[in-house]
């Protein structure tokens, strides 16, 4: 009987040694599958939900500097290339290369009705961000592409440093969802050239980012360069280009974590000097002129001069001007000549949609 009882103690000791063995290598798989394959989910959660992007630094005590430096610091480690999430998650996921599409607006989109027909038939092949620092503003209706996209914005004064505070928060929002490779900027005003399958492929196959960036001997160039930023930026580094850049994901990095030429740039170049001119062309010629296409994909009508460009009304809207806008000059592409140079088009207003949406032939289906 005894015999009988030390064996049953045994069996039950080895049965207990057996399910807590199990029980440990479970936790241990369970912990690897959250840490590694199951990652994915918690950064694309944030693509989704753009509040959630920064909800958790924004409710930290800190001030509104420290705020936008956890933001970059956080965009910055998002490391994991788009493959890797086609390889983990075996097809779950629409794993497109995406184009951020990032609105820095003043208080809305008054030509939302345009864009939502662009974006219309493509979901998974773009992300969309909105900085619109605008208490008053109101989110569109629910079966909107715009819809929840606004990031946590702050105020934006032109010409000054704010101007690309909001730029690199744009950058660094949109760089949270690894799926985006290319990221264009732009505002209320602009439009699009072509179709959405047109711009895509192009800025999805390029080679280049496209900041217009150039050496302005004028008095509007040069003569902003202020010499207490040598030895670091040297007028010879100076440069002056369009606000409106499209880069990749790459040189999208080195905007937001950039800390030595960023601050320069917050002391020295003020009114007169206009920081959203200059920052980026000088940082990216000085840095990687190699990535660069150096040229503005969004075009903008200069002629009549003055600090301003020409703004186009319902008036001015036309089919003639759409393609003498499109056929306007030519350019490289990948190495190669090409009649395609501009793929947006800037400053329509509000009147200018009604004239816009009847030429959607034109506009979208070319």
């Amino acid at each position: 009987m005894a015999k009988d009882e030390s064996k049953t103690l045994c069996t039950s000791n080895v049965l207990l040694y057996f399910f807590f063995t199990l029980f440990l290598l479970l936790i241990t798989i369970c912990t690897f599958l959250t840490l590694h394959l199951f990652r994915p989910f918690v950064i694309l959660n944030h693509l989704y939900f753009p509040n959630a992007i920064t909800s958790y630094i924004y409710n930290v005590n800190c001030t509104d500097k420290d705020v936008d430096e956890a933001l970059f610091q956080r965009a910055t480690s998002v490391t994991v290339a788009a493959d890797d999430y086609c390889r983990k998650k075996k097809g779950m996921l629409n794993c497109d290369n995406k184009v951020a599409f990032m609105f820095m607006t003043k208080e809305k989109i008054p030509l939302l009705p345009l864009w939502e027909r662009f974006f219309e038939g493509h979901k998974g092949k773009f992300s969309i961000y909105v900085h619109v620092p605008s208490e008053i503003y109101e989110e569109p209706q629910e079966s909107s592409v715009f819809q929840g996209r606004r990031i946590p914005s702050k105020p934006v004064e032109w010409g000054k440093p704010s101007m690309v505070d909001a730029e690199r928060r744009l950058l660094a929002n949109a760089l949270l969802d690894p799926l985006n490779q290319r990221f264009v900027l732009l505002s209320e005003s602009c439009i699009p050239l072509y179709n959405f399958s047109i711009i895509y492929d192009y800025l999805i196959q390029s080679n280049l980012s496209f900041i217009g960036s150039f050496d302005d001997p004028k008095k509007s160039g040069r003569g902003r360069y202020n010499h207490k930023m040598s030895p670091t930026i040297s007028l010879a580094d100076w440069r002056k280009g369009s606000q409106w850049f499209e880069v990749h994901r790459e040189l999208a990095n080195v905007i937001i974590s950039d800390c030595r030429y960023y601050p320069l740039f917050v002391e020295y170049c003020q009114p007169p000097c206009y920081m959203d001119e200059h920052y980026i062309p000088t940082l990216i010629t000085k840095l990687h002129p190699s990535f660069n296409g150096n040229r503005s994909l969004t075009w903008t009508n200069w002629s009549k001069g003055g600090s301003h460009p020409a703004m186009f009304r319902r008036q001015d809207v036309s089919a003639q001007l759409i393609e003498g806008i499109r056929r306007g000059k030519h350019c490289m592409y990948n190495g190669s000549n090409s009649s395609v140079c501009f793929l947006f088009a800037r400053k329509f207003d509000a009147s200018s949609l009604e004239p816009l949406m009847h030429l959607l032939p034109v506009l979208l289906e070319y």
